[in-house]
C-alpha cells in the first residue's frame, strides 16, 4: 500500500508541474489555431493546423506581409486568419488590381506580392485611409476572403499574434517567414 500511495503523490506532482509549464505556455506565449476555409490559399488550407507566437507583439509592432490570427472585430468569438497589407498612419489605394501603399508623407509604392500570390485577383478598386493603431488586413485568396475590404480596418488591441509555423498536416510542415517585397 505504501508503494502505491508513494506511485500517486509522484504522479500527482508531474500532473501539477506539467500543468504549471504547460498552461502559461499555452494561453500566454503559444496558441494552436485550426485554419477553417480557404480565404488563404494557396498558402494555408482548410483545417491546416497552425502554432501563433503570442508574445512577439508585446515586444514589437506587426510587419507588412505578417499573417496574423485575430478576433473579428464585429465578433470577438470568432478568430480569424489575414495577411497585414497596411500599417497605421498608410492609406491602401487598389487600382485594376494592383496594390498601392500612400506613406504618411503622401509618397506611393507598388506592393509586389508575386513571392507569395500567382495573382491578386483584386476586382474592385478602392482606397481606405489606415488610423494610427489599425492595420489594414487581407486574405491570400482575394476574390473569396472576407477581410478589412468588407468589415473595415483591424484594430490593433484584436490581434492575437502571427503565425509561427504549420504544424500539421506534416508533410507541409513549415516555419512562417517574412515575404520580401521587391519594390
Amino acid at each position: 500500500m505504501k508503494n502505491f500511495l508513494t506511485f500517486l503523490f509522484e504522479a500527482i506532482k508531474i500532473v501539477v508541474v506539467a500543468l504549471v509549464i504547460v498552461i502559461p505556455i499555452r494561453y500566454f506565449l503559444f496558441q494552436p489555431f485550426l485554419v477553417e476555409g480557404s480565404s488563404m490559399r494557396p498558402n494555408f488550407h482548410d483545417n491546416d493546423y497552425l502554432i501563433v507566437n503570442e508574445i512577439s507583439y508585446r515586444l514589437r509592432d506587426p510587419q507588412r506581409g505578417e499573417v496574423v490570427v485575430f478576433y473579428y472585430p464585429q465578433d470577438h468569438s470568432k478568430r480569424f486568419i489575414k495577411r497585414i497589407i497596411g500599417l497605421p498612419g498608410e492609406t491602401i489605394q487598389v487600382k485594376e488590381g494592383n496594390i498601392f501603399i500612400i506613406n504618411p508623407e503622401g509618397e506611393s509604392t507598388f506592393l509586389d506580392e508575386t513571392s507569395y500570390l500567382p495573382q491578386t485577383d483584386i476586382e474592385q478598386d478602392f482606397e481606405k485611409e489606415i488610423g494610427l493603431d489599425e492595420y489594414f488586413v487581407m486574405g491570400d485568396n482575394r476574390r473569396f476572403s472576407f477581410d478589412s475590404r468588407n468589415w473595415g480596418n483591424l484594430p490593433r488591441k484584436d490581434i492575437i499574434g502571427c503565425v509561427l509555423f504549420k504544424a500539421f498536416p506534416l508533410a507541409d510542415f513549415s516555419f512562417a517567414t517574412l515575404p520580401v517585397y521587391n519594390n
